[in-house]
């Protein structure tokens, strides 16, 4: 029996057939699922012949893709804030490394990058077809946290590399999780399930990807403190209404001096960056939602008063202006 990884229920597996031809559909549609990225053929065939499928197991997005088409893929938008898990079930893709290096994967094989924090690029066969993952870092950083007693510094983020293979407990995880999904994909998605399963998934993957950069995910103790997590808790959910410092430290019932020092260690940041990345990142989803209307409209709801600070912080975390982003939006 041929390798496949199929997360479509039996009902889909029988309504498949029908391949995509226009870009702007398939465009659309993987926007959504992953993130904006720039596509381009290559070679003489310029219409794809692309498969598309999407399901998700928690906050996790399955994709089972192809172009049907050579295509080279590139400038994953950052602002997206997500790590893509890409395993090829058949023909071969071509990863980047470094500007002057690639590596080729092959069935059965798995290529992590996080598109939040590494410029990123593949390219694919024309017989490419793929099991991908969706994941947004914030839930990798969230449980990293939880399981391990701190966030992991950009060593691992910026760390592209292949986990897993034929005959690994990782695809054998990847097996499991999409005949789950293929069984019962309303309680993966929504469901205890799904939470259990993305759990599983999330911590696999940063165990192998941390063993692959040589980062080591056990902290000096057992675990962070709880009023750490208090504290991570708080700004995640009152970033918008401007905290002071010790508005968090006296939600995390500690003193400020104490929260710094606990930040710097099991966050690499301090609470005030950590805020105002919150706040950024805040602005940023408002910009880039069909619902916003101004830049003054998107930065007030996080606490933006001075516009001109604002954009300034803006384009120097994202690279560009506020105004750029509102307008590349679609409407």
């Amino acid at each position: 029996m041929p390798f496949d990884l199929d997360p479509r229920t039996a009902a889909q597996r029988e309504r498949s057939g029908h391949q995509v031809d226009d870009w702007d559909e398939i465009k659309q549609w993987s926007d959504e699922v992953y993130m904006p990225y720039v596509v381009r053929p290559v070679g003489r065939a310029l219409t794809p012949a692309s498969s598309m499928f999407s399901a998700k197991i928690a906050d996790i997005t399955v994709t089972r893709f192809c172009y049907g088409i050579p295509v080279t893929i590139g400038e994953f938008a950052p602002e997206a804030g997500n790590v893509i898990v890409l395993t090829t079930i058949q023909g071969w893709t071509r990863h980047s490394l470094t500007p002057k290096s690639t590596l080729d994967i092959s069935t059965g094989g798995t290529f992590v990058a996080d598109c939040s924090r590494v410029d990123y690029r593949l390219d694919t066969d024309a017989d490419h077809l793929q099991l991908n993952l969706t994941i947004p870092h914030r839930l990798l950083a969230d449980l990293a946290l939880r399981w391990w007693g701190r966030i992991p510094d950009d060593r691992l983020w910026r760390h592209k590399c292949a986990i897993g293979g034929p005959g690994s407990a990782w695809l054998a995880l990847l097996e499991y999780a999409v005949r789950t999904l293929s069984a019962a994909p309303e309680q993966v998605a929504n469901g205890r399930v799904g939470a259990n399963l993305q759990e599983m998934i999330a911590s696999h993957l940063l165990t192998d990807w941390a063993a692959s950069a040589a980062v080591d995910l056990e902290p000096t103790t057992i675990e962070a403190p709880g009023y750490v997590r208090r504290a991570v808790r708080y700004i995640d959910e009152n970033a918008g209404n401007l905290p002071t410092v010790g508005d968090i430290a006296e939600a995390a019932g500690v003193s400020v001096r104490a929260l710094s020092g606990a930040f710097r260690r099991y966050m690499s940041v301090s609470p005030r960056d950590y805020l105002r990345e919150q706040r950024l990142q805040g602005v940023r989803r408002e910009l880039l939602s069909s619902s916003a209307t101004t830049v003054v409209d998107a930065a007030g709801a996080w606490g933006y008063v001075n516009m001109g600070i604002f954009a300034a912080s803006y384009r120097q975390r994202f690279g560009e202006n506020p105004a750029d982003t509102l307008r590349r939006t679609p409407r």
